[in-house]
């Protein structure tokens, strides 16, 4: 075994996870805002999904840990301000990455499980070329083209229909007279390789621009203000799925790719059917060795459950699909020189190496910098100074080191500093924590200034034209300090000299527009408001979590306040919520047991408006209603059942209180069942439960 192979996310410690997740959502979202706003990826496919399986593979192991702005929760990025907004009626979804074939095996065993299905059951899979084009939907009402959209942040798109018209593969008419009234077909937009290479040949002729690959220059075109330049490009389209269908004729994924190009869609003719694991594996033999001859870019084989009554039960988590997945193309390694190690500190005061190296060339994209994660990984690698190293894309926010290939004469050991960089303050290592912390916490600079950077990012107030460049401006000049000093800018600027529209890089409009985006956000939801706190463990899904169980923000801050008394029912009742352990209750009584994380969130409801949270939209007979599952469900797996639970609008307890308004019962069930009895729990069976989730 090589040492790359015996980093292992299960030697991290829950403080080592969370540093690494901090910079993942960090890192993903610069290179999602490059890569579907901007269409300039700085890194390749593979290098990216490297950085979204590790987040994937800490965040499996570390559930607790899952942040609000995790890359797992997010799809593509936000619509650009140049196009009208197209809001998707159903999300567009990305998908899970499966790297090997023991991921494959993995994925279908989950779906089984899910299912309720024997361990020997086939479920056949639909599987076909993973393209790196632009995604599209395409709405077609009686059969004609009326809003042609892109993926946007997969709620949201932007509206490029005069653009799309314009590609050939794309009918403005369907084919036939079958077709549903509505039809959404998913899709995507590519330029093929001869026909890229032809266009960068004419346009180098010409002087005009000369794209870096077929993916930039189909993105680039579709999003073009002028439809003549995107009709001058030679664009292509394959459909992989659809939206909203009414009526909905489709059964397997098979017969719909087949409607699909009856109404004159083109499909992947390399899309086929498989029974089991070896005929998958063998089919991405077969494409990753025709990759190179493909008239198109691939980095993977698209996986997806074959009959459409499975896909329906399983549904969906935060961002994809349970019932897809990509088996992508491996990434690369390269050997270079380490020349130096440099500290960086973290929101939490971690204390994180970075080697600086002698740049290389992995994939296509040139780096200098890997990441060393903590002391002990320095020790267990045995890197120095000067050495000769193995870097790898192969998950953490920037490349690794995985491995020394020889130490060179004039290579020096590493020392690792016992006090901050950035304050001065002592850095210490507390019980069996791997990661060294600063002791400074809110005196020191550098943690200050990326709690301010997080509390701006996408998934938290996502404030237009405040990004971490400007936010360490404010900070450095002794603007912003809290929050609610954000908040404060406009009016602080008024007795400024210079004022913030004189200074280099600004202007009046610029100036205008920070102080509109910032007063947008003057009204946020709960579960934004909570992540922008910054709290240890409160990550999207908690975040959306504890909106749902509480209401309104004042409602969670008292319950929350009240649980400091653990022997109370306050903090019984934060325990009862279904996904929240002892570490979370914990880390937020902690949290808001600090005196001065309450002025900080005092001054900043003076400043902000909270809404409460959403409420279902679709009313069920259970929505609103509090519900345990107890003893094993046979016809319905727990899993399945939980999620239907929450799609029907209801929240799941791990515990029966008198809060509790529905206790599913099935063989085995023991105390819940008899404290269900007691406190007077409408009880009912798995049959009822299957009955009621289909009402």
């Amino acid at each position: 075994m090589s040492k790359s192979d015996k980093t292992s996310v299960s030697d991290l410690t829950p403080a080592a996870a969370r540093e690494e997740l901090k910079a993942l959502a960090k890192k993903m979202a610069h290179h999602d805002a490059l890569y579907h706003g901007d269409d300039s990826p700085e890194i390749s496919d593979a290098e990216y999904d490297a950085l979204k399986r590790r987040n994937e593979n800490i965040e499996a192991h570390f559930p607790e840990l899952v942040r609000a702005d995790s890359p797992s929760k997010k799809v593509g990025a936000p619509p650009s301000e140049k196009f009208k907004k197209v809001t998707h009626s159903l999300p567009m979804l990305s998908l899970a990455n499966a790297f090997s074939d023991q991921d494959v095996a993995d994925f279908l065993d989950r779906v089984r499980r899910f299912l309720g299905l024997d361990e020997g059951d086939e479920v056949a899979l639909t599987a076909e070329p993973k393209i790196d084009g632009l995604s599209a939907s395409l709405r077609y009402e009686k059969g004609k083209l009326k809003v042609a959209a892109t993926r946007g942040d997969g709620q949201v798109g932007e509206d490029v229909t005069r653009n799309l018209l314009t590609v050939p593969d794309i009918p403005k008419t369907l084919k036939g007279n079958d077709w549903p009234d509505v039809l959404e077909v998913r899709g995507e937009v590519f330029m093929r390789k001869s026909d890229f290479l032809t266009l960068n040949k004419n346009n180098q002729a010409a002087g005009k621009q000369v794209f870096a690959n077929p993916r930039n220059a189909a993105a680039g075109s579709v999003r073009q203000l002028d439809t003549e330049i995107t009709k001058g490009r030679p664009l292509s389209f394959y459909a992989y799925g659809w939206g909203e269908v009414i009526p909905n004729p489709f059964e397997t994924q098979e017969g719909a790719m087949a409607m699909l190009k009856s109404w004159g869609f083109s499909i992947n003719d390399k899309l086929k059917i498989c029974n089991n694991i070896k005929e998958l594996e063998e089919l991405y033999r077969d494409i990753e060795n025709a990759r190179s001859s493909l008239d198109y870019d691939i980095d993977g084989v698209v996986l997806k459950v074959n009959r459409l009554d499975y896909q329906g039960r399983l549904g969906q988590v935060s961002r994809a699909p349970r019932w897809a997945i990509a088996r992508k193309f491996p990434a690369e390694k390269a050997t270079t020189t380490l020349k130096a190690i440099e500290i960086q500190v973290g929101r939490t005061g971690a204390l994180t190496p970075v080697a600086k190296l002698e740049p290389v060339t992995v994939g296509g994209v040139t780096v200098a910098s890997a990441s060393l994660h903590n002391a002990d990984e320095i020790e267990r690698l045995g890197v120095r100074i000067g050495d000769t190293v193995i870097i790898e894309r192969a998950g953490d926010v920037i490349p690794k080191v995985v491995e020394v290939i020889s130490h060179q004469d004039n290579s020096k050991a590493f020392e690792f500093p016992g006090a901050c960089p950035a304050c001065g303050s002592l850095a210490v290592r507390e019980g069996e924590d791997v990661v060294t912390r600063c002791t400074g916490g809110l005196i020191c600079p550098a943690q200050r200034k990326e709690r301010l950077r997080h509390f701006v990012s996408r998934t938290a107030f996502d404030i237009e034209g405040l990004g971490e460049k400007q936010v360490a401006a404010f900070f450095d000049k002794d603007l912003v300090h809290s929050p609610a000093d954000i908040f404060k800018l406009e009016a602080a600027n008024e007795n400024l000299d210079p004022k913030i529209q004189d200074w280099e890089g600004w202007g009046e409009l610029s100036v205008k527009n920070l102080f509109e985006a910032i007063n947008e956000r003057r009204v946020i939801s709960f579960e934004r408001f909570l992540f922008a706190l910054g709290i240890r463990h409160i990550g999207d899904s908690n975040a959306k979590l504890l909106a749902r169980t509480y209401g309104t923000f004042d409602n969670f801050q008292t319950a929350v306040e009240a649980a400091g008394d653990e022997t109370g029912e306050a903090y019984q009742e934060l325990l009862n919520i279904d996904g929240i352990g002892p570490k979370v209750a914990e880390t937020l009584v902690d949290f808001f047991r600090e005196d001065h994380n309450r002025v900080v969130v005092k001054d900043l409801l003076g400043e902000v408006r909270v809404k409460a949270a959403k409420a279902n939209k679709n009313s069920t007979p259970i929505s609103g209603h509090t519900i345990v599952f107890t003893g094993t469900m046979e016809k319905m797996s727990r899993q399945e059942a939980k999620a239907k639970a929450e799609s029907m609008g209801a929240k799941v307890s791990g515990s029966v209180s008198v809060k509790t308004d529905l206790v599913v019962a099935g063989p085995g069930a023991g105390s819940k069942l008899k404290k269900a009895s007691e406190l007077g729990v409408k009880v009912i069976d798995e049959d009822a439960w299957i009955e009621l989730a289909n009402s």
